[in-house]
């Protein structure tokens, strides 16, 4: 399978639109609004809280642990809520443009706590030329995204500048060059100050904000206590690794219910013809349960 079919086999044909193609390339984002209905938005964002309230001071620990918001990860093993997040046209689509053949890179819920949730500008990878696209990323809002409940900010256009303050471990095999006086001078000397050309970026409940993950961005501070629960769902080349490794972690529920065109985004497929998934419910390192029949 290759993504093109697999688009068309969940159902998907249509294109962004004009604008749409235009704000992402040229701005590095747009806001794609009725991506969930009310209703999706309700179970996820109940299914967020159930979740949290299990996890507690560990959520995120598959991935990353914040101490001023709260996160979890791994989801799709852990609940089937938010499968409709597997199949919105604007991410995929632009998915699609930036990165060509894809599979999904990672999922992770994020809520900034009252008085937390602030971040360092940053990009989330980094690139060897000037349209080197490594990740798209998705900010799906369960909750109204407003000016004081912690909105991501960003600085448009940023996308096609030098990486900046990328975390190590979505360098892969990326090495900087020396920077330019020009690229230089672009780097705020402090990176958690609001920037000069910065936008907070606000929206309502059910959009999703498609991002171009080298875009400079961040989140900002939840300044008015109120909920804003989000998923933060990205894709990567296929030549590139997952943030989280999905056949790590594959429990049988999720490989069910997942379509081949699904198993093919998620990377999930059996690795050779005629082979079969052992399954174990255990996480990371729990052993090879991807094995492979050779019938003699």
């Amino acid at each position: 399978m290759y993504t093109k079919q697999a688009l068309r086999e969940i159902g998907l044909r249509d294109q962004l639109s004009a604008e749409q193609l235009l704000s992402l390339d040229k701005d590095g984002f747009f806001i794609a609004e009725n991506a969930l209905t009310d209703k999706q938005c309700d179970l996820m964002a109940a299914e967020f809280d159930r979740l949290a309230d299990s996890e507690q001071d560990q959520g995120g620990h598959e991935v990353h642990i914040e101490p001023t918001a709260q996160r979890v990860s791994n989801i799709f093993n852990k609940s089937s809520a938010f499968d409709a997040c597997l199949e919105i046209p604007a991410l995929l689509l632009a998915s699609h443009h930036l990165l060509g053949e894809f599979k999904l890179h990672g999922a992770n819920l994020r809520e900034p706590l009252p008085g937390g949730g602030h971040q360092d500008l940053h990009a989330d990878v980094p690139k060897k030329f000037s349209d080197d696209w490594w990740v798209s990323n998705a900010v799906v809002a369960f909750d109204d995204i407003t000016l004081n409940n912690g909105p991501m900010r960003a600085v448009p256009g940023s996308h096609h500048w030098q990486p900046v303050n990328v975390a190590a471990v979505n360098v892969y095999d990326w090495q900087p060059s020396p920077l330019t006086d020009e690229e230089k001078a672009r780097v705020p000397p402090d990176l958690s100050a609001p920037h000069p050309d910065e936008l907070l970026v606000t929206c309502k409940r059910g959009s999703a904000i498609i991002i171009n993950s080298c875009l400079w961005h961040s989140g900002t501070l939840n300044q008015g206590g109120g909920r804003r629960r989000v998923l933060h769902m990205t894709y990567t080349r296929r030549d590139l690794p997952q943030q989280l490794v999905q056949r790590q972690y594959l429990t049988p529920g999720l490989y069910e219910r997942m379509s081949p065109a699904h198993r093919f985004l998620m990377d999930i497929e059996p690795v050779a013809e005629g082979a079969s998934v052992m399954m174990e419910s255990a996480g990371r390192g729990s052993g090879d349960w991807w094995a492979v029949d050779n019938p003699q």
